[in-house]
């Protein structure tokens, strides 16, 4: 296991690990950053997508690695302009929706999917069909972690899927 990992609280409550303390550590996030971003350093990236919350700091770390601008998939509701949605039930059985400014990607733009932790997919997926829907097209996707499940299977199948937490750990 990459050491920068073992700052992740994972003596939490319920299903969630807490990543928050790994991003505190200027020299483990900045790690972190650089191993998220490395395998589209060489990539035709035009722009980075953050998930909220905690994609938005990933977002904007790898974004600036990779030289490009950086957009926000926000929390359904949270925009006060004009937006694109996608609904989806998380982790926890709740129904959620993702948002996207409509102007903010061009018709295909090469896009890099970032949020800390891909649990059943269905956020993601919901990033995903967001990007589609304005033009644009998924490049890729960073995480730290992917769980293993049908779904995220299909997204390791179906894109260039990065995490820097491997199954095997």
């Amino acid at each position: 296991m990459k050491g920068y990992l073992q700052r992740i609280d994972t003596n939490t409550s319920g299903n969630r690990n807490d990543v928050t303390p790994l991003f505190a550590d200027r020299a483990a996030f900045a790690q972190l950053s650089h191993d998220l971003a490395a395998p589209f350093l060489d990539a035709r990236i035009d722009v980075v997508a953050g998930i909220d919350a905690l994609g938005f700091i990933l977002g904007t770390a790898i974004a600036e690695r990779l030289d490009v601008g950086v957009v926000t998939i926000r929390k359904g509701g949270k925009l006060p302009v004009e937006t694109v949605r996608e609904s989806f039930v998380d982790y926890s059985g709740k129904q959620k929706t993702l948002e996207i400014r409509p102007d903010v990607l061009a018709p295909g733009a090469e896009v890099l999917i970032v949020d800390e932790w891909i649990e059943t997919g269905a956020q993601v997926c919901a990033a995903i069909a967001l990007v589609k829907r304005l033009g644009g097209i998924v490049a890729g996707i960073a995480t730290i972690r992917v769980d293993r499940n049908d779904r995220t299977d299909g997204l390791r199948r179906d894109f260039q899927l990065h995490s820097v937490w491997k199954d095997d750990i």
